[in-house]
């Protein structure tokens, strides 16, 4: 077979079952992931092989480990069935508003942009046949992977926390970063830090998020979910937190935000779909911009 043709006859069960195995790294591990038997799968990858004409992982009695053909097609292949899992769920979204009242959802960081994010949905909703704005609030770095799967059709977004590659935006909104202190905090008088002060004070650890993978990375920090539960622990004495200038418009009197002089500037945008032809989406972009 011709190798384009090869390519061109992908299927997603095979990039599915290629996915689990190099994740896994292991194939009975895989093959109880995806509920089947060890030797199907194991013929499955080596005719995936043979078809491509390379060589995607490397065997031995102990281990399995990836080449670099093998590490380009698992990030690929994650990207391909993102993506065929998006078109579905917006194939179904679009079904459901041809028979009734269009909406949109929108997801956004919670605790972040709240005075932006009230203006831009004052502002949408002011013009005429404005879609129904569905806003789902979730922990940090959810946002994007929710909009990417289709999940979600617009997003709010923070650059350089967020990745945008591939995605249309616009953007909203520059400005620096603060340090989140419980008040009456030594520094909490302070003009001014500098981020390497604000990552080694004795007793407030910066805070653990969740990975994508939803593991924590290793350090003495407290593990956190969501903005609650960081502001409680800072109040609290057990934390301290590195935060966009606008997250603390919602602060309460127990806490004080000290300016971050080298933090890296925060750009907010709003993204969407390349491809998407939602009238509403469409709507609330012009909406942001013009806010």
């Amino acid at each position: 077979m011709d190798p384009d043709d090869a390519v061109a006859n992908l299927e997603t069960r095979e990039l599915r079952y290629y996915v689990a195995v190099a994740e896994e790294l292991h194939f009975g591990r895989a093959a109880e992931r995806l509920g089947m038997a060890q030797p199907p799968l194991s013929r499955a990858i080596g005719q995936l092989e043979r078809r491509l004409g390379v060589t995607l992982l490397e065997r031995t009695s102990r281990r399995v480990d990836l080449t670099e053909a093998g590490d380009v097609l698992l990030h690929e292949a994650r990207a391909a069935l993102d993506a065929v899992e998006a078109a579905g769920r917006r194939a179904r979204r679009a079904a459901l508003a041809s028979t009734g009242a269009p909406s949109v959802v929108l997801v956004a960081k919670a605790g972040a942009s709240t005075e932006l994010l009230a203006k831009l949905l004052d502002a949408y909703a002011a013009e005429p046949g404005a879609a129904t704005v569905d806003v789902r609030l979730c922990g940090p770095g959810e946002q994007e992977p929710l909009l990417r799967d289709g999940r979600a059709d617009v997003a709010i977004l923070h650059r350089p926390f967020d990745a945008t590659l591939g995605l249309d935006t616009e953007e909203l909104l520059t400005e620096g970063q603060v340090l989140v202190l419980p008040a009456g905090h030594p520094l909490s008088h302070r003009s001014a830090i500098t981020e390497a002060e604000a990552g080694s004070l004795p007793g407030l650890p910066l805070p653990r998020w969740p990975r994508r993978d939803g593991t924590f990375a290793d350090g003495p920090g407290p593990q956190v979910r969501d903005h609650t539960q960081l502001t409680q622990l800072i109040a609290l004495g057990r934390a301290c937190a590195i935060v966009p200038e606008s997250g603390v418009a919602g602060l309460h009197g127990d806490l004080v935000a000290v300016p971050v002089t080298d933090a890296a500037r925060v750009t907010t945008v709003i993204a969407w779909p390349p491809h998407s032809r939602s009238r509403g989406v469409a709507g609330l972009v012009r909406a942001a911009v013009r806010r």
